[in-house]
């Protein structure tokens, strides 16, 4: 691991060095917002506070209204928290990412939506790696109001075309995951994610200006493990590209039934969350039910605007519905820094670590660690580093565990075409390395690209 410890520090380290030129606004002391009123959004949709925020792309995001004061700090629909902070499902980012997206009021309630389409070409080297384009994305809808004077209800739905590019999803070396046929395990591909990503109801009470409870409910959901997903971690918004980690850190973002409970303290956040294990069936057009057999722990704090920190636990019951019988406990641990820079630039970076422990005796352990580099409003710079253990590359299924790693690099290029529609251009390039024992398998340390057309609205 020592080489991807290397890259991974450099692409930590050299964006924040840079930013450390242009921009002071990391030392700044973190101040809760002073209301815990939700405002009504502003006429002039200035107010970026007032979104929903986890579905809002960071990487061609309007940053010509970042640094604008704003009259109200909103409320988080979840607390008594700046909006700003809120991740997928009830995760947290650091409160200084920045957001965009479109609003309305109808009556007591304020409407919010996004939508991203992106079209992506694929192309996996090797005698393992295929070509392929496809359609992936995201559209976002919530609807919130006040209940009494300290409860707000929220209700939110995410819609995915994911399924469109087939059960067999796009290529994407060492990923593995999932079925496409309810037989074999998909290999070297990313499966694609279901047509209703989220269907959650949330409500929440003030208890003070500084804590609050909250209960959230999906059917499809997100429970209280991981780091936010990954096309909602800062750092990470810009790629169109699933990471390998994601059955370590986030694959239970979408979850057919979930039920959180949270407390939140200032800048902590304690909740726990029951839920259904079994991670989703080739099937991508349905709703699933079943128990809430599985259980999970996340202890969230923000220490100051720019950091987000987490650690979690997961007891998951039977999650692959190849493998009925083998239950996972999982670990993790994440901090997110997002940094405002000069001339309405942006940095953010996510350092990740997750272990999956099975009923077979089996330990896994997962690194991740991303940046992105917004110098100005129009370019961003992206990166991802990752290794991973798995026992599911190899010719026999569950064989011995192998040590992999990838880098993956690239660029984005932002073109405002209105206020509220932006289209963007980018591509990227991977370099893979595999052990020994997998590399006749791969021809060697094989390679990939990916170019991609981002239409975003909101």
């Amino acid at each position: 691991m020592t080489r991807l410890a290397m890259i991974a520090s450099a692409i930590l380290i050299a964006p924040s060095a840079m930013a450390q030129v242009t921009d002071h606004s990391a030392h700044e002391d973190h101040k809760p917002p002073a209301a815990q009123t939700p405002a009504k959004p502003a006429d002039d949709h200035s107010d970026h506070a007032q979104l929903d925020h986890p579905q809002m792309d960071h990487g061609m995001m309007d940053h010509s209204a970042m640094d604008q004061a704003t009259p109200h700090a909103m409320s988080s629909a979840l607390g008594a928290y700046a909006a700003t902070r809120d991740g997928s499902g009830t995760s947290w980012v650091p409160d200084a990412s920045a957001h965009t997206g479109l609003h309305t009021t109808a009556g007591d309630w304020m409407l919010m939506g996004h939508a991203m389409l992106d079209g992506v070409y694929s192309w996996q080297d090797g005698p393992r790696g295929e070509e392929k384009v496809f359609a992936a994305g995201m559209l976002m809808i919530a609807a919130e109001r006040s209940i009494g004077d300290a409860g707000t209800l929220q209700l939110r739905a995410m819609l995915s075309p994911d399924p469109l590019m087939g059960k067999r999803g796009y290529p994407l070396l060492l990923a593995a995951g999932e079925t496409a046929d309810g037989v074999d395990t998909l290999i070297d591909r990313q499966h694609p994610h279901d047509f209703i990503m989220e269907l959650s109801a949330s409500y929440a009470h003030r208890l003070s200006n500084t804590n609050s409870v909250f209960v959230y409910a999906g059917l499809p959901g997100e429970p209280a493990f991981g780091p936010p997903a990954f096309m909602h971690r800062p750092a990470a918004i810009v790629s169109p590209e699933a990471p390998i980690t994601h059955h370590w850190l986030d694959s239970t973002h979408i979850t057919f039934g979930v039920l959180t409970a949270g407390w939140v303290h200032d800048n902590f956040k304690l909740e726990a969350s029951r839920f259904r294990g079994r991670e989703p069936d080739e099937h991508r057009y349905d709703i699933e039910t079943g128990d809430l057999d599985s259980s999970a722990v996340r202890l969230s704090w923000n220490p100051t605007k720019n950091w987000a920190l987490q650690a979690s636990w997961a007891d998951v019951a039977s999650p692959e519905q190849l493998e009925p019988d083998v239950d996972v406990v999982k670990y993790s641990a994440s901090a997110l820094y997002t940094q405002k820079l000069a001339d309405n630039g942006e940095l953010a970076f996510t350092a990740a670590f997750a272990r999956k422990d099975n009923s077979e005796e089996v330990t896994l352990d997962a690194w991740l660690a991303e940046a992105s580099w917004s110098p100005n409003a129009d370019w961003t710079i992206f990166s991802r580093a990752e290794a991973i253990e798995t026992d599911e590359l190899g010719l026999i299924h569950h064989g011995p565990v192998e040590e992999v790693q990838r880098i993956n690099i690239g660029v984005a290029r932002n073109f405002r075409l209105t206020d509220t529609v932006v289209l963007a251009l980018g591509a990227s390039v991977t370099q893979n390395w595999v052990s020994d024992a997998l590399s006749p398998l791969y021809d060697g340390n094989p390679k990939g690209a990916m170019a991609f057309v981002r239409l975003k609205i909101g």
